[in-house]
């Protein structure tokens, strides 16, 4: 017996919700995971090298058998080429940038800061575009930068100086982000995507060899069975596994709606980190903290309203 379209639509959503809200907290492992690799001594241009690496056959074989293979060879040259400098800014230079602040920075802290990427799309849209965000953007906006600025501790000296590199890293990994998000919005609509982030991903991998080999004139290695676990687990399932949630969830409830469920992901993270690494926001960051993801509600909530208009 067939569902009927409405009950066939609300169990697709509901689904949608629970893959983005699990990518999301998945995603959210990833500054724990990368935390108790670096306690193996592990160093992070090593793992981001090899996170890199061990990713890309894992969304290439996901890519080809899921019949993404005709539209990978129909790609235009500009969409490859779109695709590979974006994942060569973002997934290589954004990522040792996040992960050498994970050095620095508490996880919690440093996935709240990620989340301020939302912000500036925006104020990059409206440069690029040449037009004023609304009132309720701009307030949203300024509450988000309002939630950094006490994350980071803005208004004690102490809690400023020992986040202060760390924060602005993971500011500028944000950027990346941002930029990827503006790059890919055209091409994903015209090669998918998957496709385009396989050829990201590819981009990303090829552009970390080139830059670490010359380097350090071996390949990264990891010490111990114990690390080699804790490394299997970032790539899948806090790397390729929260890729492929978070596009089937958004294909199926949109960008708006998925935006404001993947912001279950710093508080999450604030509970993993307590609970795994004895972690301890300040009362301002956990503040600071609350800013930003309602910040972010409010940029997701005024952008859908301006695109309705």
């Amino acid at each position: 017996m067939r569902q009927p379209a409405s009950s066939a639509g609300a169990v697709s959503s509901l689904a949608g919700v629970i893959l983005v809200a699990a990518g999301a907290m998945l995603f959210a492992m990833k500054g724990v995971v990368t935390k108790l690799i670096y306690a193996h001594g592990v160093d992070y241009e090593s793992l981001v090298v090899l996170r890199s690496m061990l990713a890309v056959p894992l969304f290439w074989a996901w890519a080809l058998s899921h019949g993404a293979a005709s539209a990978i060879l129909r790609a235009s040259w500009r969409a490859v080429a779109t695709a590979a400098f974006g994942g060569a800014l973002c997934y290589s230079l954004g990522s040792l940038l996040d992960f050498y602040a994970l050095t620095l920075i508490d996880a919690s802290l440093e996935r709240a800061l990620l989340f301020t990427y939302p912000a500036m799309v925006v104020i990059a849209s409206s440069i690029i575009r040449r037009r004023m965000p609304t009132t309720q953007l701009t307030g949203a906006i300024a509450l988000t930068w309002l939630g950094v600025a006490l994350a980071v501790g803005a208004f004690d000296h102490g809690v400023l100086a020992a986040n202060s590199t760390g924060a602005i890293c993971v500011l500028l990994c944000a950027a990346t982000f941002a930029t990827y998000f503006l790059l890919s919005e055209r091409y994903t609509r015209q090669v998918g995507a998957l496709p385009f982030t396989v050829f990201a991903m590819t981009g990303a991998a090829l552009a970390l060899i080139a830059w670490y080999l010359p380097r350090h004139q071996a390949w990264p290695i990891v010490p111990g069975t114990d690390a080699w676990l804790l490394v299997a687990l970032l790539v899948v399932f806090s790397t390729v596994a929260p890729v492929l949630m978070l596009a089937e969830g958004v294909r199926r409830i949109g960008a708006e709606r998925g935006a404001i469920v993947s912001t279950v992901g710093p508080p999450f993270t604030i509970v993993v980190a307590w609970l795994a690494l004895d972690e301890r926001l300040t009362m301002p960051q956990l503040a600071g903290t609350v800013l930003i993801i309602a910040g972010i509600l409010m940029v997701e909530i005024a952008r859908r309203r301006q695109a309705a208009t």
